[in-house]
Parts: structure tokens; C-alpha cells; sequence
């Protein structure tokens, strides 16, 4: 992008909005232009400005009569994305078979943030139910990323990256399940964070993958990131896997950081990004920071596994998506059984079917020894050997992801080479553990952005977002 965001950080949107710089109608208004004039990104799938511009106005209402009344996240415009609820606002997931659905109840997240004095700007586009590494299988279209239109932005967040990258918001809440946030952060040149599973709460997510499944972050900083966590985190009696972060050490001045040459050396890894890799690796050392390799035997079976497990909880969380109590129902369907099976076959994309098919399959009776039990398997052995990691290092770097954005359509007919894209990513999904994209750089050819992460261990999200200041 050639011009930069009008705010960078949270910080700098409150400090000009308490010295009378800007007004928060202002600010929103600027929001809604820069969506508007975006519009053919096709980032945002609806906004909804009267809403924002009303909450704006309270907001500057509260900041001439009553500043001690404002929320911590004031004057705050977020994206959300299409798979998290919004108490009467339409919610899709990207999907045909959710059409014209209307939210009952918010998430847990969405809640707290607008007790905080956030504002929602509108609901960004994403792959169906999340199921994609490039955001183009949505039924309302692609999302192009604005460094190149021509390219994908990433997936399944696509539409929230491109929200962010465009600056029609300060922060945008999305979902990660394999790297859902952390891969377009990468190919956006953004931040972004996937806590560990457990830290918020998945009430109000339109689940997918339910072990894999967590709301995260992307932001222009970490430090941002941060107090959205802070605001966002904590127990729920909505979601028993919500539970209070246990206490963590403080981090020491001097981290410990492993990586696995075998990421960095992989035949599908691109030779710029690896460049890129290699310099943010040099410049941990320079800062004084201890950085050793690590062997990680697992890293050839991190794919199959991850795809075996969530689409095993794939298919049984889509199976309430039948035509019947809510959403799409297919107007030719004759009776009970065609009912079910148009508004699925009508409802769903190919990639979705796909994913069903393929759970339903490792779940049946003559495969789920030599299939799905494996894969917890692996899954277990990938969380010890982690952890086990994590007892010698603070963190553990990998890149985000193996190329940079590719063009639209080029990998759309290879799905196996689709889901490669993700190898870098399911890691942390498959272990539970927190982890962040960070912006390292562009490619030396292509001049388009390159992430890279870091992980930590469960529950050291904050010491994680610390370090990446």
C-alpha cells in the first residue's frame, strides 16, 4: 500500500481523540470511506455505518460530557469476521447454506469488546466455515489482497487482513484453526495472534474444527494485540474450555529461541522468503538473543494429520446445516430426503463437501483405527515434543508460510497443493499453543510481504507479545 494507515496504533486514535485532533464520528466516517472506496477488494461482505456512526457519536458524546465514563477501547473500530455472531446482525460464515440467518446472541468476545467501547465497522469475508488458505471459496467471491489485486490475500481471514491492510479499521478480530490469521497476517504484512486454546472463548464461533477452533488478532502491533487479549480473555460459562491463564514466569531480557532447520531447508520453501527467514533469525542473534536449532522429526506428518482431525470434526459440526431448522433450503426438493440432500448439495462449496466427505470417511467404522486414532496420535506426540521443546527455549521460530501470495486461482485446482500452504502453521493449532505472524520483511524479487512466527508455550501469550514489541 502507498499510503499508510491514518493511525497506527490504539494509542495514538485515544491520544488524538482526548486532545480534540479528531472526532470519533470523524474517524469512523474516514473508516466507511476507506471500505467504500476499497469496495472492489471485496474485503467486507456488509457494513454497517448508520450502526457505527451512531455509537461514534455517543462515544464523542461521552468524551465532551463524561470522560471518566469511556471503555478501555474506546474510539476502537474493528472488522469482524463472517463466522462469529452478532446479536441481530446476518452472520454466513461465507456460505450459501447459512443465507439470510440472523444472530440471536453475540460471541463472548464480541460482547466484551463493545462493553469495552469498541465499534464494529462490519463483517469481513472469508473462506466457507473457514475452510481455505486463500479466501477465494466464499459465495460472496475472492477477496484480493491490496498489495497486488491480483493476488490472494491469505485465508481463511482474507477479508479481515485486507479490512486492515486498507485501514477501514484500527483492529480486526478473526478466527484461526490452522493459521487462519497468522498465514494472511503474513501475506498482508500485518501482525497477527492466535492465543492459546482455552485463553478466549469459542462462544459465538461458528465451529469448524472444535479442538482446533480459537478467536484471534490481527493488528498493526503488538502492543494493541495485547489489549484486545486482555479485554477478550477469560473464563465463560458458555465455553468449558475458557478457563483462567494460569500464572507464567516473566520472560528474561535474554531469549532462548529454537528453529528447525528442516522449515527453512524444505524443497517447497522459496528462495526469498527463505532469504528473509534467514536475515529476522541474524537479527535475533544480533539483538543478543540465544538462537539454536532443533530437531523436529514430526514435520512430514504435522499435514495429514491436522487434515485427517478437523475434518473429521468438520463433518459432524456441519451436520446441523440440513435445510431444515434454519439457513438455505434447496425450493426443489420433493420430500424429507431431497430436502436434506439439495440444500447440502446447493448450500455447501466444493471445498466444504470436500472436507465432509473426507471426515465422514476417516470416521467410519473400517478406518478410524487406521486413520483418525493415528492422527491423535501424531497429534499427541506433536504437543510433547513441543513441549519438551519449550522447557530449554522461550520461543520457537518458524516462517509462516513456505511462498509469499500467490496469484488468484493458481493453486485452485490442486487442493493437496493448497493445504501445503498451511505446514508452517497447524503446529500451533495441533499443540494449543499461542502463536504470532510477524512482518520480517519483502521478498527480494517479488516485492511482496513475508511474515514469519514465533511460538511459545500454553499459556505465555503475554510473554509472546512482549517480546515481539
Amino acid at each position: 500500500m502507498e499510503n499508510g494507515p491514518l493511525f497506527k496504533s490504539i494509542e495514538a486514535v485515544q491520544g488524538a481523540l482526548r486532545r480534540g485532533e479528531i472526532t470519533c464520528t470523524a474517524l469512523v466516517q474516514h473508516y466507511l470511506k476507506q471500505a467504500e472506496t476499497h469496495r472492489a477488494l471485496n474485503a467486507y461482505v456488509e457494513l454497517w455505518p448508520d450502526e457505527a456512526l451512531r455509537a461514534a457519536e455517543k462515544t464523542d458524546q461521552l468524551l465532551r460530557e463524561h470522560p471518566e465514563r469511556l471503555g478501555p477501547l474506546f474510539g476502537v473500530a474493528l472488522s469482524l469476521k463472517d463466522n462469529i455472531c452478532y446479536a441481530g446482525h446476518t452472520v454466513t460464515a461465507g456460505s450459501k447454506i447459512l443465507e439470510g440467518f440472523h444472530s440471536l446472541f453475540s460471541a463472548t468476545a464480541v460482547e466484551r469488546l463493545l462493553d469495552a467501547g469498541a465499534i464494529f465497522i462490519g463483517r469481513t469475508n472469508c473462506d466457507q466455515f473457514g475452510m481455505g488458505s486463500s479466501n477465494e471459496n466464499s459465495v460472496y467471491g475472492p477477496v484480493r489482497n491490496a498489495e497486488d489485486p491480483d493476488r490472494i490475500p491469505g485465508g481463511s481471514s482474507g477479508g479481515a487482513a485486507v479490512s486492515l491492510q486498507t485501514d477501514t479499521c484500527i483492529a480486526a478480530l478473526g478466527t484461526d484453526t490452522g493459521g487462519s490469521i497468522r498465514q494472511p497476517a503474513a501475506f498482508c504484512g500485518l501482525w497477527g495472534f492466535k492465543p492459546t486454546y482455552g485463553r478466549i472463548s469459542r462462544h459465538g464461533l461458528i465451529a469448524y474444527g472444535s479442538s482446533f477452533d480459537q478467536l484471534g488478532i490481527m493488528a498493526h502491533n503488538p502492543a494493541d494485540i495485547a489489549l484486545l487479549l486482555r479485554i477478550t480473555e477469560g473464563p465463560d460459562t458458555f465455553d468449558s474450555t475458557a478457563i483462567s491463564a494460569p500464572a507464567v514466569p516473566a520472560l528474561e531480557a535474554r531469549a532462548r529461541i529454537a528453529y528447525f532447520p528442516e522449515t527453512l531447508n524444505s524443497p517447497g520453501m522459496d528462495d526469498g522468503v527463505r532469504s528473509v527467514s534467514e536475515a529476522f533469525l541474524e537479527g535475533l542473534r544480533q539483538a543478543g538473543h540465544e538462537v539454536a536449532p532443533c530437531a523436529f522429526p514430526l514435520l512430514d506428518y504435522i499435514i495429514p494429520a491436522y487434515y485427517v482431525l478437523t475434518t473429521a470434526e468438520a463433518s459432524t459440526n456441519l451436520a446441523r446445516f440440513d435445510g431444515i431448522r434454519y439457513g438455505y433450503r434447496s425450493p426443489k426438493a420433493q420430500n424429507l430426503e431431497e430436502t436434506y440432500l439439495l440444500s447440502r448439495s446447493e448450500g455447501f462449496s466444493e471445498e466444504v463437501k470436500r472436507r465432509i466427505l473426507l471426515g465422514t470417511f476417516v470416521l467410519s467404522s473400517g478406518y478410524y483405527d487406521a486413520y483418525y486414532a493415528k492422527a491423535q496420535q501424531v497429534r499427541r506426540m506433536l504437543r510433547e515434543q513441543l513441549l519438551n521443546i519449550f522447557r530449554d527455549f522461550d520461543f520457537v521460530f518458524m516462517p509462516a508460510a513456505p511462498t509469499v501470495a500467490w496469484r488468484i486461482g493458481e493453486k485452485t485446482d490442486d487442493p493437496v497443493a493448497m493445504y501445503l500452504s498451511d505446514i508452517y502453521t497447524v503446529s500451533a493449532n495441533l499443540a494449543g499453543v499461542p502463536a504470532i505472524a510477524i512482518p520480517a520483511g519483502r521478498h527480494p524479487e517479488l516485492q511482496l510481504p513475508v511474515g514469519v512466527q514465533l511460538l511459545a508455550a500454553p499459556w505465555a501469550d503475554l510473554n509472546l507479545l512482549q517480546f515481539a514489541v
